[in-house]
């Protein structure tokens, strides 16, 4: 389900529309809804962590909801240069709603030393982080 389908579609602090897709700034996270057919790269997060910083400050206490409501493709391997630049989060939550999303979700948790968790439902990944201390 998209945010703007969902309960939450007025509960975003900031939403912002760029190319590769509609990014959703809430008090605690951020949910990505990533277009079709783009291929999310380091190039890309790049971007998205810009208004990261903007929205939340240098001192950012976020969870990332990768709510993969379209079928696109990403380097995982990508991970390595965020966490090489230094940047931090508290958790990561995917949203997968098919088969594929789930194989590039167990890719994904190689490169990833975090909290990490896969849901079935958006409301299911927004009441884990709720639940979470940070």
């Amino acid at each position: 389900m998209r945010v703007e389908d969902s309960k939450y579609k007025d509960s975003y602090e900031r939403k912002v529309v760029l190319d590769s897709g509609n990014y959703y700034f809430f008090k605690k996270f951020i949910v990505a809804e990533n277009k079709t057919g783009i291929h999310f790269t380091w190039e890309v997060a790049k971007e998205v962590i810009s208004l990261a910083y903007e929205h939340y400050g240098d001192d950012i206490q976020v969870t990332y909801i990768s709510n993969r409501v379209n079928e696109y493709t990403l380097k995982a391997q990508d991970w390595l240069n965020f966490y090489k630049e230094r940047h931090h989060l508290e958790a990561i939550a995917i949203v997968a709603y098919n088969k594929l999303g789930i194989m590039n979700v167990i890719l994904e948790m190689v490169f990833n030393h975090i909290k990490f968790r896969k849901f079935n439902s958006l409301d299911d990944a927004i009441n884990w982080v709720d639940s979470l201390d940070y």
